[in-house]
């Protein structure tokens, strides 16, 4: 294949710039960000989870409240009643019969009044414990939150520079020969590197010097044959650092 010199020295252009992409869309992939939010990730899940039992824990400890309380209060409704009766009533058997229930309610709401005490402190304890997990919880959410700020403002600069240098890659290769683009393109496909310059001898491709029958080959190419780098598969371009 045949090319300009200048059309080969531009394939240096156009590797850079495929080779700048590369390393942004790695930097994309691999914002610090992303690695801390996946560090994160399973310390929010347990702590969602921990918010969840807590949660249910003290829903069932207020139900469970409620319905004592709404026992105490049936109890007293019943003292009250009993009691009016005690009042009203003429009778002796009557008396004796509604005291003698009277001290049973007594008792039971004594009974119920401590359990009520004890599931009120439970529900205290639950409380606090579920305070904890969401204090927790807010502060991890605060720096997820940030972390997903900062990921986004770096993933937006990155790719607005990505942007910028594809429309310029676009322009370079837009100029060249669509055949040597096409070479270029093949190359790149295969060895991972479409263009190197070769550097007093030195193939930028492979990074390694040439033997003295690869550089007489080279030598004896007219300046605008597009040679191919024996290592690297890459097209090399030959200028005034070339060493030949």
């Amino acid at each position: 294949m045949k090319a300009s010199p200048a059309d080969q020295n531009e394939l240096l252009r156009l590797q850079a710039a495929d080779t700048r992409l590369a390393q942004l869309d790695h930097t994309a992939k691999n914002l610090p960000q992303l690695a801390e939010l996946s560090r994160l990730a399973p310390e929010a899940e347990a702590l969602r989870a921990r918010w969840i039992t807590a949660t249910g824990e003290l829903e069932d400890a207020r139900a469970e409240l409620k319905r004592v309380e709404s026992d105490v209060e049936l109890v007293e409704n019943r003292i009250k009643r009993d009691s009016d009766r005690v009042q009203q009533s003429s009778s002796m058997k009557d008396v004796q019969a509604l005291e003698s229930e009277l001290a049973s309610l007594a008792k039971r709401r004594d009974d119920l009044e401590e359990i009520e005490l004890t599931v009120m402190e439970r529900v205290e304890e639950l409380e606090e414990a579920l305070a904890a997990v969401e204090a927790e919880r807010s502060e991890l959410t605060g720096r997820i939150d940030a972390l997903e700020r900062a990921r986004d403002e770096e993933a937006g600069r990155v790719a607005a520079q990505r942007k910028a240098l594809a429309t310029d890659r676009e322009t370079i290769a837009a100029a060249l020969p669509a055949e040597l683009v096409a070479l270029y393109e093949r190359q790149r496909a295969r060895y991972g590197v479409g263009a190197a310059l070769l550097l007093r001898g030195v193939s930028m491709g492979s990074n390694v010097k040439l033997t003295e029958s690869d550089l007489s080959d080279i030598r004896r190419a007219a300046s605008d044959d597009v040679v191919l780098c024996p290592d690297s598969g890459a097209i090399l371009i030959r200028n005034e650092e070339s060493g030949l």
